[in-house]
């Protein structure tokens, strides 16, 4: 038989590279800024020296490797957390409209990325709200499906224009390119902090929750019938 599994140790390694990608949002932010202050001065007439200039670009491409690196453990250790949440939603819940794998395997899939994780995001919330009810547990923590409304459409501009930003930027030579590329940026990044922020905080709030799911399973075993705990085994 299934059991419920830890999730604790998941969700605060998602949580903790969260918290690096918001600092890396921050110092990118702080990057941008000093390119589009480098810009204005080119574009007024200013003197740009090749070694400001190249000392920008390092800059830039230093944290953005970085950033990528962070983002991609980042994306897995969030899904690790997300399908293990799932998984024990099947375990004390039935029936869901997702089997398990879907927890990890939306998240790669076109067009449905776009809406299958924040379906199974908001009915991991509402089953367990649920379960809870029925089993009379109360809670200080708040699964609010309107939190996880402005997750997700913060998730899909970030997205949307992180893909814009990065194919312009690939074509950006001019001036008045670079400056539009960079002001897009900035823009991304500012919309990444609340996003980091708010993902936290969805986190935090289902985290807290699970282990009362394990002690109220536990305790339902505990008090089973002798004859059922031998079926089950």
């Amino acid at each position: 038989m299934n059991e419920l599994r830890p999730n604790g140790q998941r969700a605060k390694n998602a949580i903790l590279l969260i918290w690096i990608i918001l600092s890396l949002k921050i110092v990118s932010l702080i990057s941008s800024f000093l390119q589009y202050d480098m810009i204005q001065t080119a574009a007024a007439g200013g003197t740009i020296s090749t070694d400001v200039a190249n000392a920008n670009d390092s800059r830039e491409q230093v944290i953005g490797i970085i950033y990528l690196i962070a983002y991609v453990v980042s994306g897995v250790t969030f899904i690790q957390w997300f399908r293990r949440a799932y998984f024990n939603l099947h375990i004390i819940t039935r029936p869901l409209s997702h089997t398990e794998g879907w927890a990890a395997g939306s998240w790669f899939l076109p067009f449905i990325n776009l809406y299958r994780p924040y379906q199974i995001m908001a009915e991991l919330y509402e089953k367990t709200k649920s379960f809870l009810d029925r089993n009379k547990i109360t809670t200080t923590s708040s699964l609010s499906t309107a939190t996880l409304a402005v997750w997700w459409t913060l998730w899909i501009i970030s997205n949307i224009l992180g893909q814009i930003v990065f194919r312009y930027s690939m074509k950006a030579i001019t001036i008045d390119q670079l400056n539009t590329s960079t002001i897009l940026s900035i823009v991304l990044n500012v919309i990444g902090i609340p996003l980091a922020l708010i993902t936290i905080k969805v986190i935090k709030d289902y985290s807290q929750i699970e282990p009362l799911l394990i002690q109220t399973e536990e305790s339902k075993k505990q008090h089973q019938p002798v004859a059922n705990l031998i079926e089950q085994e």
